[in-house]
Formats: C-alpha cells, sequence, structure tokens
C-alpha cells in the first residue's frame, strides 16, 4: 500500500486529489496539510510514501518544506506540484530533492502516475514542464563538463530523459530493451552523482544537451 499525505493551502484541491487517489487499488491518503510548516510536520508524524507538495503555501513555502523533508535521514518522496508551469520556485524545488512534476491541470491519471512513479523510486516528469521550465529557467553554462564520460548511448538516454520520455517510451526509440535502459539510467546517476531522473533532465538543460 502507498501512503500519502496531501499537502496544499485550497482545501478543495486536496479534496480532489483525496477522492482521485481514494479510487486507485494500492494508495491510501494518510492526512493533509494546509501549511509548509505543517507539511513538514505531518510528514515526519505520518511517515507517508510520497507527499504531494504544493509550491506556494503560507508560512513555510514548498521549496522550503521539500528541503527539510528530503535532508531527513528516511526522506518521503516528493513530487511537486504547482499551478504555473513557470512557477520560479519549481527548479529550486528539483533541486531541493523533488523527485517529479505535476500541473494541478494535468488530470486525474497523470496524478495517479505520478504517485506510482514517486512509489516505485521513479519519476514521472511532464514533458510540458520539463521543456518549458527546465529549459526557460536553467542557467546555460559555457560547455558539458562530466564528472565520468557518458557513452554515446548513455547520452542518447540522457537526452531523452530530459525531454520527459519514459522507460518504455526511450526503450522504443533507441530499440533496446527496458532492462539496458534501466541499466543505462542506472549508470548515468551514478556518473553524474544525481538522484533521480529529474535530476538527470536538469543537468542535460544545463549543459544544453537537448535542442
Amino acid at each position: 500500500m502507498t501512503t500519502v499525505l496531501l499537502a496544499d493551502d485550497q482545501e478543495m484541491v486536496r479534496t480532489g486529489f483525496r477522492l482521485i487517489l481514494s479510487a486507485e487499488p494500492g494508495i491510501e491518503v494518510v492526512g493533509e496539510a494546509g501549511t509548509g510548516v505543517e507539511a513538514v510536520t505531518r510528514a515526519r508524524e505520518l511517515r507517508p510514501d510520497v507527499v504531494l507538495m504544493d509550491i506556494r503555501m503560507p508560512e513555510l513555502d514548498g521549496l522550503e518544506a521539500t528541503r527539510a523533508l528530503t535532508a531527513d535521514p528516511t526522506p518521503p518522496r516528493v513530487v511537486v506540484v504547482t499551478t504555473f508551469d513557470l512557477d520560479e520556485y519549481v527548479y529550486g524545488a528539483l533541486r531541493a530533492g523533488a523527485c517529479g512534476f505535476l500541473l494541478k491541470d494535468a488530470g486525474p491519471r497523470l496524478l495517479v502516475e505520478a504517485v506510482r512513479a514517486a512509489a516505485a523510486g521513479d519519476a514521472l516528469v511532464s514533458p510540458s514542464i520539463t521543456v518549458r521550465l527546465l529549459e526557460r529557467l536553467t542557467e546555460p553554462v559555457a560547455a558539458p563538463r562530466l564528472p565520468e564520460p557518458l557513452s554515446p548511448r548513455e547520452l542518447d538516454v540522457v537526452r531523452a530523459v530530459a525531454r520527459g520520455r519514459t522507460n518504455n517510451e526511450i526503450a522504443a526509440e533507441l530499440f533496446v530493451s527496458l532492462s539496458t535502459v534501466k541499466t543505462h539510467l542506472a549508470n548515468v546517476q551514478a556518473k553524474l552523482d544525481a538522484r533521480n531522473r529529474v535530476e538527470i533532465a536538469a543537468w542535460a538543460w544545463e549543459h544544453q544537451l537537448v535542442t
């Protein structure tokens, strides 16, 4: 059973998310929070698998709340939920340890997929957010600087991740097996010291590897 904490200052949003997620087998909403401070407190009390974190909340914004939770010894998986696909705080939330991005109007299917992906240790990055947010909010650098050289195939996988492709889509595009994609991703994460595919995507945009 995947447990979820809903953190949003709008009760209607929390209610809508609860109704959607509670109807899904294997997902249980264990609590809600209306402020950033409450989100951190409730997450540490309830220890949910996944926290759906709004960005703009009173007392403590979602960025700081995410940073606080991901610094815990056994952190929950935090999925950032935002109304604006160009919210200036979302990129900072990625760097604070968020494992996924979701627009509030993305729809029930993506909401459920984001929770399941986060619980499985993966990350759902909506292509619309990946392309428009990371492209605009990432500061360009002069040239790629690799901690350890990536192979041409690993770079192909990195570019696909940065475009918001799922593992199955990457496998189909590159004509390789799903297990091969996962192996490449594991190697890339180790070489880049990246915690998840969101950080891989951010790295690719930072180093202008995506056109």
